[in-house]
């Protein structure tokens, strides 16, 4: 099977989309209310340790993903143990990922069509794109991103007029605690989601390039989700924590006179790419995963069967979107963290000890040598 490969833009762009993803539309920070944008800038904090992390174990073993390293480092029992626990992770937010599509769709853009046909149209695509390789959708990351920026940042100076800086106020008002949780729940959603992403940035240029990939990514997305979050909150002042889409809420007041209005479909674009892109990695990740633990020759023979399971238990996941929002922002962030954190540091440990024993035994094995000539 031909080697896959992606530029380091190609990553960039792609880590971008993957973090903007849902959270543009669902918002985050909500727990900290008119402070959610400083758990945003405290959850791109939180994140920076971790995915140094996830940099560092893509730097050290360079051409592998995320499943070859497991095996790397733990053998090949324990190895596909732990490959069992991300194919699970990887399942399930994609399902979330799906399913919170499905929410917007059947609330907001098309009331009266059943959910599951627009679940399943996004399905449809993002088999696709996995089948088409990440190469595909790395592509496809850095012809749509520039699109975004540029529906962002007209909608931003659209917003003006409707700005209050005041709702701003009180800073801190209620107090540090839910600023703190807000941080963490931002943390784990999106930033630490991209663990997943060592599965797919297994080809990078240099030993240099997951650094350079992981925190611009991160400082990028980061940073858009904070000017999303204020402008949110600017606009729908109080009410922000209110609604289930507050970015959609927000942008749907915005209006130039008569000849501008309804602009809240530049929202939808948005969240269409980014959940299609978020999607596609979680489902590329998953087939990856069962092709190793089966030792299969290409992940693509069991794309559509892996997405089809994924769809339907998207469906399945919760009842309505009250119960989903409050797994989201309730619950998801504890149990996503040994994912997240545990297991990753508990690899890079053993990653370090496995390298360096391996480089002194080569320092041996070539002084032994010289000794001997």
């Amino acid at each position: 099977m031909r080697r896959e490969h992606i530029s380091d833009k190609e990553a960039i762009f792609l880590m971008i989309i993957f973090i903007i993803g849902s959270s543009f539309i669902l918002g985050v920070g909500g727990e900290a209310k008119n402070d959610a944008w400083i758990s945003v800038i405290l959850g791109i904090f939180m994140a920076v340790p971790m995915i140094l992390i996830y940099a560092r174990l893509l730097s050290l073993l360079p051409d592998m993903g995320l499943y070859d390293i497991l095996e790397w480092a733990f053998g090949k029992v324990i190895g596909k143990l732990f490959a069992l626990f991300y194919i699970w992770y990887s399942f399930h937010l994609g399902a979330l990922v799906i399913r919170d599509f499905g929410e917007f769709t059947a609330t907001i853009a098309m009331p009266e069509t059943p959910m599951f046909v627009s679940m399943l149209c996004l399905m449809i695509v993002c088999i696709v794109a996995v089948r088409s390789g990440v190469e595909v959708m790395g592509r496809i990351s850095a012809a749509v991103l520039p699109l975004l920026f540029i529906i962002i940042t007209a909608v931003q100076l659209m917003a003006i007029p409707k700005m209050n800086f005041h709702f701003l106020k009180p800073i801190l008002g209620n107090g540090l605690l839910p600023v703190i949780k807000a941080g963490f729940s931002t943390f784990s959603f999106p930033f630490a989601e991209t663990v997943l992403l060592m599965g797919v940035f297994f080809s990078l240029k240099t030993k240099k390039s997951p650094y350079k990939v992981y925190l611009l990514g991160t400082a990028i997305g980061g940073g858009l989700i904070v000017i999303i979050t204020i402008r949110n909150i600017v606009v729908l002042g109080e009410t922000y924590t209110k609604y289930y889409f507050p970015a959609h809420v927000a942008v749907s007041m915005i209006s130039l006179g008569d000849f501008l209005q309804r602009i809240e479909l530049s929202v939808a674009v948005i969240f269409v790419f980014g959940v299609f892109i978020k999607s596609s990695v979680c489902l590329f990740v998953l087939s990856k995963g069962i092709a190793k633990l089966f030792n299969l020759t290409d992940y693509r023979s069991i794309v559509i069967q892996s997405g089809l399971l994924m769809l339907y238990f998207s469906v399945i996941f919760s009842d309505n979107i009250m119960q989903l929002t409050s797994w989201a922002f309730k619950i998801y962030a504890y149990y996503a963290f040994p994912f997240q954190v545990i297991f990753p540091i508990i690899l890079l440990v053993t990653v370090e000890i496995k390298v360096r024993r391996n480089k002194k035994n080569l320092l041996d094995d070539s002084s032994f040598v010289n000794n001997k000539s």
